[in-house]
This record gives C-alpha cells, structure tokens and sequence, in this order.
C-alpha cells in the first residue's frame, strides 16, 4: 500500500511507520517546547499511546473475559484488536506530520538555527532548502543533547 501526498515522496506503510518511529524517538522530551511548537502535543499523545495502549488493551481483554466469559471472545477480540492499533495509527499520523514540509516561518526560524548552531562550533548538515519537520526534530534534539 502506497501513501501518496502531494508534495511529499511517496511511502510506503512501513516505512512510514519506520518514519513516524524515528519522529518520536527523535522529538526532546522538553516541556518548554510546548509554549512554541504544537506539535509537542502530538507528540506527547502518541507517545503515552505507544507506551500504554498495548497493557490496556490486553487489560481489556482480560476483564471482558472474566466478567462477561468466553461467550464474548469475539467481542473482546474486536477491542482488543482495536486498542494494539492505536500505536500503529499514532506512527502513521507521526510519520505524515515528519514528512511534510516546515511553514515558512517555522523554515526561517529553522534554517537560523541551523546557521547558529554551526557558527557555536558545530557541523551538521541538516537540510535548509526545504526542512521538513523530521529536520526540525533533529535539530531540536541536538540543541537539547548538548
């Protein structure tokens, strides 16, 4: 299955998934984020998904098993089956998001951290002809790492 949006190249499901992965791992953990970027939310969000929706869903499993008994396993299947998608949908959505390009005024903004950053001694070649917002994470990510 292909992912195709315009003005993006076109992806695959896992790669987007693979995508949507490295945008999480990639986003600073950084509360003073969430006053100017809303894409912490998101990120956020999808991270207590991935992080919790696996345990719930099995949770949910269980006690629709105990409490209404075998008669429900399809039932309970359905949740369950529904709740360990959640983290995937959360890759997906976060995988779109790291592939779309930066607004031009988040780009300026970008593309002048990149020029501080290098000027303070470092040497990353990140892109500045078109960021995107899997850029803007890494950058993020090596200003807060120092």
């Amino acid at each position: 299955m292909l992912v195709i949006l315009s003005d993006m190249e076109k992806l695959n499901l896992l790669q987007l998934i693979k995508l949507g992965r490295e945008y999480l791992a990639l986003w600073p953990n950084r509360r003073e984020l969430r006053q100017y970027f809303a894409e912490y939310n998101g990120v956020e969000v999808a991270r207590f998904v991935e992080r919790y929706f696996p345990g719930i869903a099995v949770f949910i499993f269980a006690m629709q098993l105990y409490f209404a008994g075998i008669s429900y396993l399809p039932n309970a299947l359905v949740y369950l089956l529904f709740f360990l998608s959640l983290p995937f949908q959360s890759w997906i959505m976060m995988g779109l998001k790291a592939d779309k390009f930066l607004p031009p005024s988040l780009a300026s903004w970008y593309k002048e951290g990149v020029a501080k950053f290098n000027e303070q001694g470092g040497d990353i070649k990140l892109s500045v002809s078109k960021p995107r917002y899997l850029d803007l994470a890494k950058l993020l990510n090596l200003s807060y790492s120092k």
